[in-house]
């Protein structure tokens, strides 16, 4: 139904413009009015300027359509003339304006450059794009001449605006111009362009100069009035006074230099005023900014003013400052601070830095927990690459906690540190194990110092060669052993020395400390276990079976023992080596030494 509705008002509308057309072209004696009509396809072509055929002027003529058939030839007669007229007035244009001849792909430009020159042509100026366009396509000299003509029309102007018409010279290079540019700007003219102006006898320009000047002595007088600085008694426009007037006037803030020229003349009222002025305007724009525009004290000296400029300098609002917004109801204010501060607090950590605790604090009195534990992991992400935890479902919680103090130099509570030996993460030589080492090793030498306990020298010895640093192992227990009593404590302190040497692999030096450990203390098995660990090390396993059987014999875990001919093995830096002794081992127990197997694998491996 209403596509039927559509179609009957199509062809009613086609129906009065065929009506419309017969009556403007004078074919209305022709009967039939139907728009399928060959005539309203005619006429149309030419109401849209298309030039008929010859068949369709001869189909005009047969229905005796003469009038029509003139009216046709005059309007396409007229049609010529006026693109011939159009293209004679483009040609001249083009003389004109310097527009070289036009060929092939360049004619295409015609159609944006006619516009162009006719608008210059009838007195209007040209646009910036408009100018861009003539040089993009390679017209500089017309460009160059468009401006030459802007400058001589302005001149013109300027002419006729400063009564200086009867100068006859036009060149822009002109004294008159440079003169009547500066009157046009307010600017000074000097005395020799004065008497300029009164030689070519352009009194009446040389008057507005002085009509100028006056207005401009009758401001200077009111602005130091306004502005407290009538104790200048300078009164020359020349003056650095006025220009500093001006400036305050025009609500533009000072410069350093206009206030030391201030301070100089003694103008202090002058000072304060302006900078009342400037703190007026940052108030009301700060007002604007945090949505306190319905606060009615505009002031500087507004407690509010003071708030704002806080919040800008630090993002963060004071107690006292959010009891003084809440009275007045400027809840906006905090709303916007708190995100502010917040935005501020997700950058610090998106730079990777740490949240202090009064950050943390601020974060849990707004309940922002979200940005805390966007922190925490963003710093264990952090500090698991430092560490070198490349397991992905490592918790944050305890870890974090227990990274955290290892980065705050703070000795760990046994819970966590019965949490990393379960994880491994003490029985290795990882980042973790290396730390926790080296507090250790420090605390134990700090409380020897701050106690005399000398039973503390062993521990840290031994914690010191863990952290991989022997040297301050063997530092420490550099000492005089007559002066110590107890042959336990000597034997101890032998056995973490000899150690040390072992680590920095100097054998000699720790066979004699195993074996004065020995002699102070027999009954220890340490002195026995590193004993069998250096003989493995030098690759003869068989002795080294036969001190850490003496271990054993004197209270040494058999466990204990294989640990430390695994750690020997593993901590071998020679593949050839470590090979072998995997082999002796495997030869000797082949179900209790099982774990040797993946030494030789390895070593079988890297020889390929």
């Amino acid at each position: 139904m209403t596509t039927a509705i559509n179609t009957e008002k199509e062809y009613q509308n086609r129906l009065k413009h065929f009506t419309s057309l017969k009556s403007k072209y004078q074919a209305t004696k022709y009967n039939d009015s139907s728009p399928s009509s060959l005539l309203y396809l005619i006429l149309r072509k030419v109401d849209l300027g298309i030039e008929l055929t010859e068949l369709e002027f001869s189909w005009l003529r047969e229905q005796e359509l003469f009038k029509t058939v003139e009216i046709v030839c005059l309007q396409q007669q007229y049609k010529l003339e006026e693109l011939r007229n159009l293209e004679n007035e483009f040609s001249l244009l083009k003389s004109q304006y310097q527009v070289p001849k036009l060929s092939g792909a360049f004619k295409n430009i015609s159609i944006i450059l006619y516009p162009i020159l006719w608008k210059f042509h009838s007195g209007n100026p040209l646009t910036d794009s408009e100018i861009e366009w003539l040089k993009n396509n390679g017209l500089g000299a017309t460009v160059a001449l468009v401006n030459k003509m802007e400058l001589e029309r302005h001149f013109f102007a300027l002419k006729a605006k400063y009564k200086a018409t009867k100068y006859q010279g036009s060149s822009i290079n002109s004294p008159l111009y440079k003169i009547l540019n500066k009157l046009e700007s307010k600017q000074r003219i000097s005395t020799p362009e004065l008497e300029w102006l009164i030689k070519q006898e352009l009194f009446e320009t040389a008057e507005t100069f002085r009509q100028q000047e006056l207005k401009k002595e009758a401001q200077f007088a009111e602005l130091k009035d306004k502005y407290q600085a009538i104790k200048h008694s300078d009164s020359f426009l020349s003056s650095p006074l006025y220009l500093i007037l001006q400036n305050i006037d025009a609500k533009n803030n000072l410069s350093e230099s206009e206030i030391n020229c201030l301070e100089q003349q003694g103008l202090s009222e002058t000072i304060a005023i302006a900078q009342e002025l400037e703190q007026t305007r940052e108030f009301a724009a700060l007002k604007a900014k945090y949505k306190a525009t319905e606060y009615q004290d505009s002031t500087p000296k507004s407690h509010l003013y003071k708030i704002l400029k806080r919040l800008e300098l630090s993002n963060q609002l004071g107690e006292q400052d959010i009891n003084f917004l809440k009275k007045r109801k400027l809840s906006e204010i905090i709303e916007i601070a708190n995100e502010k501060y917040t935005s501020t607090l997700k950058s610090k950590i998106d730079l990777g830095e740490l949240l202090n605790q009064s950050e943390i604090e601020w974060l849990k009195n707004n309940r922002r927990e979200d940005i805390i534990i966007l922190a925490q992991q963003k710093h264990f992400a952090i500090l698991k690459r430092k560490y070198k935890l490349i397991d992905p479902s490592l918790p944050l919680e305890p870890f974090y906690a227990i990274m955290v103090k290892l980065e705050k130099k703070e000795r760990l509570d046994p819970k966590l540190v019965l949490q990393l030996m379960e994880e491994g993460l003490l029985s290795n030589d990882g980042k973790i194990a290396l730390a926790y080492s080296r507090l250790e090793a420090e605390f134990y030498e700090q409380e020897f110092h701050r106690t005399g306990q000398k039973w503390h020298i062993p521990t840290a010895s031994s914690y010191w060669r863990k952290a991989e640093e022997p040297e301050q192992a063997l530092k420490l227990t550099n000492l005089d052993l007559s002066q110590i009593r107890e042959n336990k404590l000597k034997s101890a302190i032998l056995v973490t020395r000899g150690a040390a040497f072992r680590y920095i692999a100097n054998l000699a030096d720790a066979e004699i400390c195993a074996k004065t450990a020995m002699e102070f203390h027999p009954n220890s098995h340490q002195p026995y276990t590193l004993m069998g660990a250096i003989c493995y090390d030098r690759g003869d396993y068989p002795k080294g079976d036969y001190w850490f059987e003496e271990a054993i014999q004197r209270g040494a875990e058999i466990e204990d023992i294989d640990a430390e001919r695994k750690r020997v093995i593993r901590s071998t830096k020679d593949e050839n080596k470590r090979h072998e002794a995997a082999e002796y081992l495997l030869r000797k127990d082949s179900k209790r030494y099982v774990w040797a197997k993946s030494y030789l694998k390895k070593s079988s491996d890297n020889g390929k």
